[in-house]
């Protein structure tokens, strides 16, 4: 699905912030929804909005995290602790921190991927959502 121009190597991406990887992160899952959304149905846009809102709420999001915790590399895993841990600049109204923490590290693993060009690797773990 996604490909990138110019990707970044490992150690880079491993510097930058990892709330600017949850950042990218945010946009790639965003649109990998948006695109299966706007394909698989003949929905109109507010109907379509509410369900794409249940796919990349924090709370949504916590939720396919555990369910692929399990199949995260150790890099991947990596990636996320420190983004869950980071210090935000801003705080989930919808959420608890909680479930706002993990969310920021999925994002992270999703940015991480996209920016190193792991394209594939980020797509299977993305189509596992609507499992």
């Amino acid at each position: 699905m996604f490909e990138l121009k110019e990707k970044i190597s490992k150690e880079k991406a491993n510097l930058k912030n990892p709330v600017v990887l949850a950042f990218v992160g945010d946009a790639v899952h965003s649109l990998f929804v948006r695109e299966k959304l706007s394909l698989s149905t003949d929905m109109k846009t507010g109907e379509l909005n509410k369900i794409f809102s249940s796919f990349v709420s924090a709370k949504a999001q916590c939720e396919f995290f555990s369910k692929i915790e399990g199949f995260l590399t150790e890099e991947e895993l990596a990636v996320f602790l420190r983004a869950r841990n980071a210090k935000k600049g801003t705080k989930s109204k919808s959420s608890t921190v909680a479930e706002y923490n993990v969310s920021t590290g999925l994002e992270a693993v999703f940015g991480y991927l996209f920016l190193t060009g792991e394209t594939e690797r980020l797509n299977y773990l993305l189509s596992m959502q609507g499992e």
